[in-house]
């Protein structure tokens, strides 16, 4: 079955909890940080030995097909008219990967009671931009490309559809094989390393985002007009004062 015409699945999935048993259970969001920070990150994402699964060769250097940056659906010849503003625009990613992205994406970070989800933070549209930016190398573009490819061959081998056609259930299935690469299987290796880059790709773009400042709360440097200098106990603690401070400066004595 093609990608290209399978639907878009619901994005109401979740990726099992590290800190509780095996079983899929829904994951919060702050226990995700925690995982992201005790899962190792892998050295490198799967590249030509994905495509070597797909029947791709690999003899030579692995080559990304050229880049050409446009929009993805530029207006038709002669007619002048742009695409509809509703109209999904990626660089990098075809309209297959786009939607698998987005599926991936929506797993590792679902909406909640909270905040929206990766999708709705416009995580894949950050992905898509790293993804085509000149300072990326061919290398991590190939892994990128590679990886999904890898999703998708895993996804039809065991339930005979693309990854984005699954149901919830399906998809964590195969994610429970590669989400912790301190648990997973030999033959599930590259799919665990492309995971856990994209997991990390996925959490930089939600958390970069105002819905995912929102989200932790992030109150960054504000100004406070109240604070009233440190506490009495602590300059206690400290055996300091203020009017000890104020020995050490001469009134004529310049202070800039």
């Amino acid at each position: 079955m093609s990608d290209e015409k399978d639907p878009t699945a619901p994005n109401d999935g979740v990726v099992p909890d590290a800190l509780v048993s095996d079983a899929a259970k829904p994951v919060s969001r702050r226990a995700a940080l925690k995982v992201l920070g005790t899962v190792p990150v892998a050295g490198a994402l799967i590249g030509t030995a994905a495509f070597a699964q797909q029947g791709t060769p690999t003899q030579q250097s692995p080559q990304l097909p050229k880049q050409t940056h446009e929009a993805a659906s530029p207006p038709a010849e002669g007619t002048g008219k742009n695409p509809p503003k509703s109209q999904a625009k990626y660089k990098f990613f075809t309209a297959a990967e786009w939607r698998t992205v987005g599926v991936l994406a929506d797993d590792i970070i679902p909406r909640d009671g909270r905040s929206g989800s990766a999708t709705d933070a416009g995580v894949p549209a950050f992905i898509d931009f790293h993804m085509s930016v000149p300072e990326t190398d061919d290398s991590t573009r190939v892994a990128m490309r590679g990886g999904l490819a890898w999703l998708n061959t895993e996804s039809r081998t065991r339930f005979k559809k693309s990854y984005a056609s699954l149901t919830a259930d399906q998809r964590h299935q195969i994610l429970d094989d590669i989400a912790w690469p301190d648990r997973t299987k030999p033959q599930f290796s590259q799919g665990a390393a492309f995971f856990s880059r994209f997991r990390d790709a996925v959490a930089s773009g939600f958390f970069s985002s105002a819905m995912g400042w929102k989200d932790l709360q992030y109150q960054g440097n504000v100004f406070n007009p109240n604070w009233q200098g440190c506490p009495p106990e602590a300059m206690k603690k400290l055996d300091v004062s203020f009017a000890l401070m104020d020995t050490r400066i001469k009134p004529d004595q310049p202070t800039g």
